[in-house]
């Protein structure tokens, strides 16, 4: 039998807990207990520290062959908002990044009908000449997967030469739910769970760390985020390069399901996140993204088990153009307060985690 006192005895005692133990938690309302076992959790790994990073989004473009019923951002060639940025304009803005103290750089984009896959390699190439210090992390499977069909090439030689061209990471994005039957009401265009399982397989065998996503509060069920995070753990332990977990609440307000959906709650968010951090014992950070979040539930899941702040973003499009309220960046300073205001220590890090300094 299940209770509450058996998850926190292994959870005490460094035990792995079942799918079953989690769907357990999630079906539980006493979110303190919930909340105090994974800060439990959260402080054998990470102790109080708090790691955040000074890095710039850039989309190069939202024009995208996909229509995914959750998304806001993407467009068609020619519909009003579309564009695609010039190399120019995509160099400017990681100099600008570099000039303010960046150390990453943060690069996804729509599957533009187009643009050739040299283009990619040309842009990552560019950056590196115009903004040597910044770590490129880069692509969501998503994007690989496209990047293979429309060259010809294997993912293997994708990730190969986009790697030689100065791609450092990847953000883990595309995953959404990785069940099928969900995947195939929200994004039925986008590649399966099981072929995004595969590329990451691939990217990760290629000595890329990446990180790892889950949209969640839609049409899922809480069956269907604990079999994604299961997926997930199955994977690390092979290979051991997911970095982080980033749960996304799903923002409702612009996209094709807000007639049936509402979002998340607080409550939901902050459960979420801390059955993650129990659940996926062998990833060694949780990310609360605050543009989704907004910076006070970030905040307050400091105690819940969050050891990531994600970073400065300074301009965030694809959660805002679904209706996100956060402002489109914060400030190095304000990332540090929201953290020391949570009792925690700000670490500033690179990409790969290592300390750059603490706060």
């Amino acid at each position: 039998m299940i209770t509450f006192e058996t998850i926190s005895t292994k959870v005490r005692t460094g035990q792995r807990i079942s799918t079953e133990e989690a769907l357990f938690l999630f079906r539980s309302n006493d979110l303190l207990i919930i909340g105090e076992l994974a800060a439990l959790v959260n402080e054998r790994k990470n102790s109080t520290n708090v790691y955040f990073n000074v890095n710039r989004h850039i989309n190069p473009t939202n024009i995208c062959v996909n229509r995914c019923a959750f998304c806001a951002f993407s467009r068609t060639v020619g519909e009003d908002g579309a564009y695609t940025l010039a190399l120019d304009e995509i160099c400017l803005r990681a100099r600008e990044a570099e000039e303010e103290g960046a150390t990453e750089v943060h690069i996804v984009g729509g599957l533009h009908p187009d643009l050739p896959f040299e283009f990619y390699e040309e842009t990552l190439c560019a950056i590196r000449r115009t903004a040597p210090k910044l770590h490129i992390k880069a692509f969501t499977v998503v994007e690989i997967e496209y990047f293979s069909r429309i060259s010809g090439l294997t993912v293997e030689k994708v990730l190969d030469r986009l790697m030689n061209s100065g791609l450092g990471s990847m953000p883990g994005g595309g995953a959404e739910i990785l069940v099928e039957e969900v995947r195939n009401k929200i994004c039925p265009e986008k590649i399966s769970g099981a072929h995004w399982l595969e590329i990451i397989r691939l990217a990760h065998l290629a000595g890329l760390k990446t990180n790892a996503t889950m949209l969640y509060g839609h049409v899922e069920t809480v069956s269907d985020r604990v079999a994604h995070m299961e997926m997930l753990r199955i994977l690390q332990d092979e290979t051991g390069c997911f970095q982080a977990f980033i749960p996304l609440a799903f923002q409702a307000e612009n996209s094709d399901l807000k007639l049936d959906l509402k979002g998340t709650s607080g409550l939901d968010d902050l459960k979420t996140l801390a059955i993650a951090r129990i659940f996926l014992d062998n990833f060694p950070h949780i990310k609360a993204y605050w543009v989704m979040l907004g910076e006070k539930i970030a905040q307050v899941s400091l105690a819940f088990g969050v050891n990531d702040l994600d970073g400065t973003v300074v301009e965030e499009k694809i959660g805002h153009d679904a209706g996100a309220s956060s402002p489109q960046s914060l400030t190095k300073e304000g990332i540090i307060r929201l953290i020391k205001h949570a009792g925690k220590i700000p670490v500033e890090r690179d990409t790969l985690y290592h300390p750059i300094r603490n706060y």
